[in-house]
C-alpha cells in the first residue's frame, strides 16, 4: 500500500511513458490489464525509497566479515538497540544490505514545521540529516533545541526563508533543530554543517555520515551489479566512459586488485575531482581521472606526444563501461520528476554518439557493459536494437550475476535477447513496507529476494566484440 502519492511528471511526459508501457507487444504478451497494473505499481514503487540500504565493502582495505561487525556496532548505536541485521548477499559478495524499517505510520507530528528541498527530502528517506543548504523554509520562531516535523516541498514552490509554506508538502519525519530560524537564513550565517537532525524519520535507516569512509561506499544494488559483470581483470586496461562521482570506477579498480589502469572520464570538472577524492580515501591507485567529453574521446591519428590521457586511439581497451547519462527515472524514492519531454528524449542521441565511439575503442574480443537508472525502452531495449543492427561485430552475452527481470518487450527484440538483458524493475515486487516483526519473521533468504527487486529501476546490456574486423 502507497504511504506517499504516485510520482508526477509533466502531461507530455506522463502521455509519453503511457505509450511506452501500454505498447502493443507488451499488451500482446500480459494483456492491457495486467500491463497497466503493472505500470502503475511503477509509479507507486519510484514515489518511495528502495527497501534496503546497500553498502558495498571497499575489499582492497577491509574484509565484509570486518566491516559487517563494525556496521552492526554502529547500526544498535543508531538505532539505541534495535536489533536490525546485516545481510550479505551471495552472489555479490562485496556488499551488505540493511532493511530499511518503515514507512512509520504513527509518528506524532509537531507544530514547528520545517521545509527542505526535494532532493534533501529524498536524502531524508535514505537515511541523511537535515543539512543547511537543503532548508527552504522553517516556522516563524524555531529556536536551536526545537523538536521539529519535517516536511519537503516536492514541486518546488515553497519560497526560501517563507514563514509558513501551504503548499503541496511531504511529512518526512521529526528532527531536532541546530540551529534557530534566524542562524539559517541569516545572511552571515552558516552555509553548511547540519540544520536538523532527524530523530524519527518515516523511513528509518542508518546515516553514513562520516562513518568507516575508506572502508565502504555507498551504492545502489544494480549499480554494483554493474562492475562486477563487466568483469574486469588485474592488468588489463579499462575505460570508464562516463564516470562521475567514481562509485563504478573504484569498484572496478578493487575488483582488478588495483592492478591495471582504470581511464575514468566526466566532463565536467567539479565531478573529476569527485572521482580523484574517492579514489584517494579509498586508497586506490590505478585509477586515471579526465576532464573530457565522452563523444571526443577517439583519436583517428597517432600523436607523437603520446599523453596518457583522452583522445585515444582505436581498439585501445580491454573492457567499456559506458553507464551512460540519461533521464534517471529509475531513481528512488522520486515524487515529482521535472524535466520536459524534449529533455526525456534528447538522451537517446547522445547515448547513441557515445556507443558508437566506445565499440571503436574497444579491442576485438573485448568486452563492453552498457547500462542506465532509468525505465525508457528508448534509452534501453531500444538502444539495443540498434546497436546490433548497427555493429554486425557486436554480440549479446549472458550476464553474471543475473538477478534482475529480464528485458522489456516493445523494441522488437527476441525473447532469447531479452533474456539476455537485465533490467531492474521495482514493480517486481509488492509495495508494502517492513516493520519489525515482519523482519524478525522474515527468512535471510526471502530477504535477499527482496533485495533484489526492491532496489532502484535500473537497466543492464552486455556486449563482447568480435575478433572479425
Amino acid at each position: 500500500m502507497s504511504f506517499f502519492p504516485k510520482i508526477s511528471f509533466q502531461r507530455e511526459v506522463e502521455e509519453y511513458l503511457t505509450k511506452v508501457f501500454r505498447n502493443n507487444e507488451l499488451i500482446t504478451a500480459l494483456g492491457t490489464q495486467e500491463a497497466e497494473s503493472k505500470y502503475q505499481s511503477l509509479l507507486s514503487h519510484l514515489s518511495h525509497p528502495p527497501g534496503f540500504t546497500t553498502v558495498r565493502v571497499n575489499t582492497h582495505l577491509a574484509s565484509v566479515k570486518h566491516v559487517k561487525k563494525l556496521l552492526l556496532e554502529e547500526i544498535q548505536k543508531q538505532f539505541k538497540g534495535l536489533c536490525i541485521p546485516v545481510l550479505e548477499h551471495p552472489k555479490l559478495q562485496d556488499i551488505l544490505l540493511i532493511p530499511v524499517i518503515g514507512p512509520r505510520r504513527d509518528l506524532k507530528k509537531h507544530a514547528s514545521e520545517v521545509i527542505v528541498g526535494a532532493h534533501c527530502g529524498y536524502a531524508v528517506l535514505r537515511g541523511a540529516h537535515v543539512y543547511v543548504p537543503g532548508i527552504i523554509s522553517t516556522s516563524k520562531f524555531m529556536k536551536a533545541g526545537d523538536l521539529v516535523s519535517v516536511y519537503t516541498d516536492i514541486e518546488g514552490k515553497c519560497k526560501r526563508g517563507a514563514k509558513e509554506f501551504e503548499g503541496v508538502k511531504v511529512f518526512l519525519g521529526n528532527g531536532i533543530s541546530e540551529l534557530s530560524r534566524s542562524e539559517i537564513f541569516s545572511s552571515r550565517g552558516p552555509l553548511n554543517g547540519m540544520g536538523i537532525r532527524m530523530i524519527e524519520p518515516v523511513y528509518l535507516s542508518p546515516s553514513f555520515d562520516d562513518v568507516l569512509p575508506s572502508q565502504l561506499f555507498l551504492q545502489n544494488l544494480p549499480s554494483v551489479v554493474v562492475s562486477h559483470i563487466l568483469n574486469p581483470q588485474p592488468g588489463e586496461r579499462i575505460l570508464d566512459m562516463c564516470a562521475a562521482p567514481g562509485g563504478k570506477t573504484t569498484h572496478l579498480a578493487t575488483l582488478m586488485h588495483d592492478q591495471g589502469e582504470v581511464i575514468a572520464m566526466d566532463k565536467i570538472a567539479n565531478k573529476v575531482k569527485k572521482i580523484k577524492q574517492n579514489a584517494e580515501l579509498l586508497q586506490l591507485n590505478c585509477i586515471k581521472a579526465f576532464c573530457y567529453d565522452g563523444t571526443k574521446a577517439l583519436s583517428v591519428e597517432k600523436r607523437e606526444d603520446e599523453p596518457e590521457g583522452p583522445p585515444f586511439l582505436p581498439e585501445s581497451f580491454d573492457r567499456i563501461l559506458l553507464d551512460a547519462p540519461c533521464s534517471g527515472m529509475g531513481q528512488r524514492p522520486n515524487m515529482a520528476y521535472s524535466s520536459t519531454l524534449k529533455e526525456v528524449t534528447s538522451y537517446q542521441p547522445l547515448q547513441r554518439k557515445l556507443f558508437t565511439v566506445a565499440v571503436k575503442l574497444l579491442k576485438p574480443g573485448g568486452v563492453l557493459v552498457y547500462s542506465t537508472c532509468t525505465i525508457t525502452l528508448s534509452e534501453n531495449e531500444e538502444q539495443v536494437a540498434w546497436a546490433l543492427r548497427t555493429f554486425p561485430c557486436l554480440q549479446l552475452q549472458p550476464q553474471e550475476p543475473h538477478i534482475g527481470g529480464e528485458g522489456m518487450r516493445g523494441a522488437g527484440l527476441s525473447l532469447g535477447q531479452l533474456k539476455l538483458l537485465q533490467r531492474f524493475d521495482p514493480s517486481a515486487v509488492t509495495l508494502q513496507g517492513m516493520d519489525m516483526n515482519s523482519l524478525q519473521d522474515s527468512r535471510e533468504d526471502d530477504l535477499i529476494s527482496l533485495a533484489n527487486k526492491d532496489c532502484i529501476g535500473f537497466f543492464i546490456a552486455k556486449f563482447i566484440k568480435s575478433n572479425s574486423k
